[in-house]
């Protein structure tokens, strides 16, 4: 027993000596000997042969004449207004037909609205060997089944003890650092090890998503004093961006080990952290966050004004608060590549540990990331149209479709000043002062 038990930690030492020297140490550096670059290669010449076999597959079953579902949708819309839908139909009065319009708009709703759909994994055209990346994939061949059931192998039994041990080594390299960084007198020098502590832990951490990160317009990256804002998928979108430069962090308090981490990391840079009651309240918010840029010196804020995630599809509406401030915005679009892995967490529906463990079993994370030249709220421009000009700057650049709506709809029932919109245009209609110019100026 006694000889198992020795030759176990022996192999135990053994491996986190290996992960050190070949995967942290260069990340202390912010070098790489290529391992990552290699094996993503090679993936992909492995998911290109599966896409061949799988496209292959589906041509001899419509020879079949068995037609595979190649989407998720149900509903195929009508965009037609309500005023152009029910208004030409007569003049003025109620008609009991315009309760069709009403129950065709329910049905639509209740089956596949545009908002809840945002809050589900991105559906693949083409599978990427992960089962729970694509809910339409049929049997097609023995092959691909066998290299399925061999990357299972690689994902479970490689991959996710290296990615754990990893992800261990940068979670004590942030709390012992940044404690021991918090204990210097303020300065210079406390600054400069705070960073260097947090970029490195976070290149420790990206490695152990077998991450591939590819930054854009780096000119733009965000500056002293300003505020970078961008669309949110993920929580790792914290550790994708500060793997490029450092932050000043603001959210909610946690508790575990994310309140462990927050702790730390506060005593050596200065991060916002609010209490659950704190962060109700917009004054105080607003008060911190001024305080904090008034000092040119402290890092740039990032703040991720959707409030929740997205699952990198969309960009749903950014809460005004950040934007009233009256700092320089720095925009940044973050656009995750499906083919390698779901980087979106429902928490909804998986808590931080189930998500994690999906994201350190899948082949890798890579993204793109662009920074965005900064902008200034303009004269006569309002918060919510400050933010709106930002919003769809950062949709078009990551390729994303703008919505308008509010992410609080995740959780949240719809707040009953829209239906009240709805009704005053119909009700307008009906008694025949309802046009589609006092539709639109009433709902803005």
């Amino acid at each position: 027993m006694e000889a198992v038990l020795g030759a176990f930690l022996q192999l135990l030492s053994a491996w986190f000596v290996l992960a050190f020297l070949l995967i942290v140490l260069p990340s202390v550096f912010g070098a790489t000997l290529g391992i990552s670059e290699l094996y993503l290669r090679v993936l992909v010449k492995i998911l290109e042969w599966a896409t061949l076999r799988i496209e292959k597959g589906t041509r001899k079953l419509q020879k079949e004449k068995v037609k595979p579902s190649t989407s998720n949708v149900i509903i195929q819309r009508d965009q037609t207004t309500m005023e152009k839908a029910i208004a030409g139909l007569r003049c003025g009065d109620f008609e009991l037909s315009d309760v069709f319009y009403f129950c065709k708009k329910g049905f639509e709703a209740i089956v596949e609205d545009e908002v809840t759909q945002r809050f589900t994994s991105e559906e693949l055209v083409s599978w990427n060997l992960l089962t729970r990346t694509n809910v339409n994939f049929q049997y097609i061949s023995l092959r691909l089944t066998v290299v399925w059931v061999i990357g299972v192998l690689v994902r479970y039994c490689f991959l996710l003890p290296l990615r754990i041990t990893l992800a261990t080594i940068g979670v004590l390299s942030i709390i012992v650092g940044t404690t021991l960084v918090g204990k210097l007198p303020n300065g210079e020098t406390k600054d400069w090890l705070s960073d260097l502590v947090h970029l490195t832990c976070c290149r420790i951490l990206v490695r152990a998503l077998s991450g591939s990160i590819h930054y854009h317009n780096r000119e733009n990256r965000p500056q002293r004093g300003g505020i970078c804002v961008a669309n949110h998928t993920s929580p790792i979108d914290v550790i994708i961006l500060t793997n490029d430069g450092c932050y000043t962090m603001v959210g909610q308090s946690h508790g575990g080990v994310m309140g462990v981490i927050q702790r730390a990391t506060v005593k050596a840079s200065p991060h916002i952290w609010f209490e659950r009651s704190e962060i109700k309240d917009r004054h105080l918010v607003t008060k911190r966050l001024r305080e904090h840029i008034a000092n040119k010196d402290k890092l740039p804020i990032l703040i991720f004004p959707e409030g929740t995630c997205i699952n990198n599809t969309s960009v749903m509406m950014f809460k005004k608060g950040s934007f009233e401030i009256g700092a320089t915005i720095y925009p940044v679009a973050i656009k995750y590549d499906p083919q390698f892995g779901d980087a979106f967490w429902n928490s909804s529906k998986h808590n931080i540990l189930s998500y994690l463990l999906r994201i350190m079993t899948s082949w890798a994370i890579v993204c793109h990331v662009w920074y965005l030249p900064p902008v200034t709220r303009e004269e006569g421009e309002d918060a919510v149209q400050f933010a709106n000009r930002v919003k769809s700057a950062i949709a078009r650049q990551g390729g994303l479709t703008e919505l308008p709506w509010d992410g609080g709809l995740k959780r949240a029932k719809v707040k009953e000043t829209f239906k009240e919109k709805e009704q005053k245009i119909y009700s307008k209609m009906i008694i025949g002062n309802g046009t589609s110019s006092s539709g639109s100026e009433d709902l803005g």
